[in-house]
């Protein structure tokens, strides 16, 4: 099912032995759009440090109560790698975080999370010294010359870095970016929220992750390849209703009658 990323922010995060803290935010790797990991607030257990949560970990979402429960300790993440959540995530701070919780990298292997297109469930291996697995120390070397480099681009993006974003169609600006819809079994980002409501009233559209041409990072805006007047005449999206199949399906035609086709 896909939810709104507002839905997200604010979840109770819940340990196998108890309350660990609040989302935040989140990060999503800009090239594939999957959400890699939560932001993690801990209030006052561990004087509001923000720490990683790995979607591998979920085992549950009560949307009702709004907690996700996950297959760590309290003591693992106490213990786990302190990452500056202020700053980019490189590539050395993820290797040393999956392999604290003894996850595959994802970057490596085939399929979004590294083995299949689904994070698997699996129980992370808690270790106070890892043996770094061969090549680990090459990758770390060159992650460290990259983040020195000038043209150092972190593949990690912030949910709340782009919740702002301008929306620009072939044929001029058509509104900022509202929120995200993702899907709850792979954690992949399908859809953009545009608030419109700068240019016509509108609840918001909807906007297929396919349909972007480039994302510019340095300004700030969301290149796609539609035009004003075809996200105007299209189905308006509705955050207090589930964006079900059947509307799904109606939002595919509008703009498959329209010629357009994705990727192009």
């Amino acid at each position: 099912m896909l939810r709104n990323s507002n839905e997200f922010i604010n979840c109770a995060i819940s340990a196998t032995d108890g309350a660990i803290g609040h989302i935040e935010n989140f990060y999503f790797d800009d090239k594939t759009w999957v959400v890699r990991y939560l932001i993690v607030d801990t209030g006052n257990w561990l004087f509001s440090r923000k720490v990683l949560i790995s979607p591998r970990a979920v085992e549950q979402v009560n949307w009702e109560n709004k907690t996700i429960s996950v297959n760590i300790t309290k003591e693992q993440v106490k213990s786990s790698p302190n990452i500056d959540t202020e700053k980019p995530v490189s590539r050395q701070h993820e290797m040393t975080y999956n392999g604290y919780y003894g996850y595959p990298y994802y970057w490596e292997e085939i399929g979004l999370w590294g083995i299949d297109d689904y994070p698997p469930m699996m129980m992370p291996i808690y270790t106070e010294s890892l043996t770094a697995p061969l090549g680990v120390e090459q990758e770390i070397e060159r992650s460290q010359e990259q983040i020195k480099s000038k043209n150092y681009d972190p593949h990690l993006r912030s949910y709340k870095e782009i919740e702002t974003y301008r929306i620009l169609t072939s044929d001029g600006e058509i509104g900022h970016v509202k929120g995200l819809l993702i899907d709850e079994e792979n954690w992949i980002v399908r859809y953009i929220i545009v608030d419109t409501t700068a240019w016509w009233p509108s609840q918001g559209v909807l906007i297929e992750i396919q349909r972007i041409k480039e994302v510019n990072w340095a300004d700030n805006t969301i290149h796609i390849n539609l035009t004003q007047q075809s996200i105007i005449d299209a189905p308006p999206y509705d955050s207090k209703e589930l964006f079900n199949q059947e509307k799904e399906m109606g939002l595919k035609e509008h703009y498959q009658r329209l010629g357009y086709r994705i990727g192009e």
